[in-house]
């Protein structure tokens, strides 16, 4: 089967691991694919002795199913996380006008009313918070703010139409943030999917790993298959680094 036939008969059963269950790759996802594949072929001479051993066979047969499952998860993921998206390219693109009119609103009327304590502590107010859905709710409550006061603000030349410019913007972002945003949460799915593939793939490995290195512990030549490689390797270079460094 291919990767993606691997993730269609997997989806069901990753699916239903519990979310207490799911676990993050501890190393880097390529090297626990390879490493699963490897372990595959290396345990195939000794299936007799695991399943003697109490293994069920079946833990076996589904780490090459559960290795193309997580390889598809890990693709689905990598595209969602590395294609721009329509809204959230829209959003980078619109977001730093918005950012720019907003502030230039605030240091405006900061000046125009600086003679009315009310209206100062209003635009404090208004301006008091951060991230994006306050900078679009901003706008709009500058705008309505200005609106009622263009007197002190045709006092200092400034462009009153820039007031409703405010609030269309306000009413355009607020639609496009929610589409970025809704584009993010998809990226956020797979990323958990590409978690719950993975620790599917784990649940088979690791029985059978703790299976090959319960029957093979007096037996070098066998047991360094069901050894963990990458972090085994990179535990004895620490160690070498840490003994040089003495």
């Amino acid at each position: 089967m291919s990767n993606k036939d691997d993730y269609t008969a997997s989806y069901d059963a990753f699916m239903a691991i519990s979310e207490e269950e799911v676990k993050s790759p501890g190393i880097p996802i390529d090297v626990a694919l390879q490493e699963s594949e490897n372990l595959n072929l290396w345990c195939q001479e000794d299936i007799p002795l695991l399943i003697a051993a109490g293994l069920p066979e079946a833990f076996i047969s589904a780490i090459p199913v559960r290795t193309g499952a997580s390889r598809e998860a890990q693709s689905l993921w990598a595209r969602e996380r590395n294609t721009p998206n329509d809204a959230q390219q829209a959003w980078a693109l619109r977001a730093e006008e918005a950012y720019t009119l907003r502030d230039n609103l605030s240091h405006t009327f900061r000046y125009a009313f600086r003679n009315d304590e009310k209206l100062i502590a209003r635009v404090a107010e208004i301006t008091d918070g951060t991230g994006d859905d306050d900078m679009i709710q901003d706008l709009n409550d500058l705008s309505a703010l200005g609106e009622k006061n263009p007197e002190l603000l045709v006092l200092i030349n400034f462009d009153v139409t820039l007031l409703a410019t405010a609030a269309t913007l306000s009413d355009e972002l607020a639609v496009v943030l929610a589409a970025a945003n809704g584009e993010k949460e998809r990226g956020n799915v797979a990323k958990v999917n590409r978690d719950r593939a993975y620790t599917y793939l784990k649940q088979a490995v690791d029985e059978v790993k703790n299976c090959g290195r319960f029957v093979f512990w007096k037996n070098e030549a066998r047991l360094k298959g069901y050894r963990n490689q990458y972090k085994n390797k990179h535990k004895r270079r620490k160690n070498s680094s840490e003994s040089d460094s003495e």
